[in-house]
């Protein structure tokens, strides 16, 4: 009798690596970079080849279960964390328990599968589209998590899974981050840090860009067919009908499948909160906070549009918070997974490591090594504008040794860096949109390891193809 293996949940996996990161500050050396005021980042960088050890501080079990807590915020400086993050993704669940309340998005999925009878899989590239465009302008990560709440659906109506919404947002956004053209957070820190402009390496950035979104949209459409023509070979074939009671609320029965004009009212302030977002966070310097308030004041004007009540909006506000409470959760163990590793002192330890390793290598091996580093760093380093405040100081200057152009050095980053919103389990953003398409862990390994080899194969290709034209 064959047993099964099953992964364990989410919460699980992050506390593990929470104790692993901890048991790993008991025998790696703690250490240093000096740390130097950079005007133009505005941020303090590393000096290369500053680096020294420190005294070590090894986390106990008192700090791993201090961790989650610390991931919210830092209760020594007061000093935000995921605490923002958290609270942002509890409010776009209140938002959209009450537009769950008005039945406009269950309405709106049905005339848009109406419409699209025979041609729903072009949604796939169109909507794949659109998030890697958010993602190579401007980074789109956290800013992804509402729109789960729209696009499974969506899929699932249109006869695909709930898997196949999570690629559609996940690796769209993914894809476009990961071949960052003009991204403020990841292409432009990185260049600066690295003293290159940021549209050295440009053109290199977008074919990386255009192949790997056409590679990704190939894969995804690939496997949404698949599934249409024979639903057992879906990954979540087993929660079918569960996901189909969640996600449309059985919106097939009993429901007035047109439009009414507060449905269309509450659906267009839908549309104007995303368009608005957007604009807010490409061009007027909007974070959690602010995308916050927007939802807020959304969820006041979906209650005034629709009539609903004082106490009817507030409980579905509540009762959709509740929904992403776990994944408010998930976020902040994610979080304080690099606050252990931290406070353990070993963060530089690995960027010491890897400037060693980097030395005396010929081009193309220089280049494909930093890519591998980079994706390491990435695995300890979620956040690319930090992975870029960190590792850019240091690792650059190497490339000048190995007759590598250091703008090479910031695409293979920028293409690491990308791997976090893919697949990485200390990323808050893959573990929250899972745990919304209710995905297992697992069960997205099986689904994306395939598609990651290639887009691993397509980047070291193209970084070889930039030495041998450099």
């Amino acid at each position: 009798m064959m047993i099964k293996l099953k992964l364990p949940s989410v919460y699980t996996i992050l506390f593990l690596l929470t104790v692993l990161v901890a048991a790993l500050t008991w025998v790696v050396p703690a250490g240093q970079y000096e740390m130097a005021s950079n005007e133009i980042l505005g941020k303090l960088v590393p000096v290369a080849g500053s680096y020294h050890q420190v005294e070590s501080s090894p986390q106990n079990i008192i700090d791993v279960l201090l961790a989650p807590i610390k991931g919210f915020y830092d209760p020594i400086t007061n000093q935000a964390r995921a605490i923002d993050v958290a609270l942002f993704v509890l409010i776009i669940g209140g938002f959209f328990g009450v537009v769950n309340k008005t039945k406009a998005i269950e309405s709106g999925i049905f005339q848009i599968t109406e419409k699209l009878k025979g041609r729903e899989i072009w949604l796939i590239p169109t909507l794949m589209g659109l998030f890697a465009l958010g993602g190579t302008i401007f980074g789109m990560a956290e800013e992804t998590l509402p729109f789960y709440t729209l696009v499974i659906p969506v899929m699932i109506a249109a006869g695909y899974d709930s898997i196949t919404g999570v690629a559609v947002v996940m690796i769209g956004a993914g894809i476009g981050a990961l071949g960052s053209t003009i991204n403020p957070f990841a292409t432009i820190i990185a260049s600066n840090a690295a003293q290159v402009s940021f549209t050295d390496g440009l053109i290199l950035r977008v074919v990386i860009l255009i192949l790997g979104w056409l590679l990704c949209v190939a894969y995804v459409m690939r496997y949404a067919r698949k599934i249409k023509s024979n639903p057992e070979l879906s990954l979540v074939a087993s929660h079918k009908l569960a996901n189909e009671k969640y996600f449309l609320h059985n919106s097939t029965n009993g429901l007035d499948k047109s439009l009414s004009m507060q449905q269309r009212l509450v659906l267009t302030v839908l549309l104007l909160v995303f368009v608005v977002m957007v604009i807010g966070v490409s061009y007027g310097d909007w974070w959690m906070a602010e995308i916050s308030a927007l939802f807020i004041a959304a969820t006041i004007l979906v209650g005034v549009l629709a009539r609903i009540n004082e106490q009817e909006l507030t409980t579905s506000f509540i009762d959709g918070a509740r929904e992403l409470l776990g994944v408010a959760f998930i976020i902040t163990l994610a979080r304080g997974l690099v606050v252990v590793m931290d406070e353990g002192n070993i963060t530089h330890t690995f960027l010491f490591y890897a400037e060693h390793f980097l030395s005396d290598l010929s081009p193309i091996i220089f280049i494909n090594a930093i890519y591998w580093v980079e994706s390491f760093l990435s695995l300890l380093i979620p956040s690319s504008s930090g992975l870029a405040v960190l590792s850019m100081p240091v690792l650059a200057p190497l490339a000048d040794f190995s007759n590598v152009p250091r703008e090479l050095v910031v695409t293979a980053y920028q293409a690491a860096s990308g791997l976090p919103n893919l697949v990485t389990p200390t990323s808050a953003i893959v573990m929250g949109g899972l745990a919304l398409g209710r995905v297992s862990y697992g069960t997205w390994l099986k689904f994306i390891m395939p598609l990651l080899a290639m887009i691993i194969l397509l980047v070291m290709v193209m970084l070889s193809l930039g030495v041998l034209l450099s």
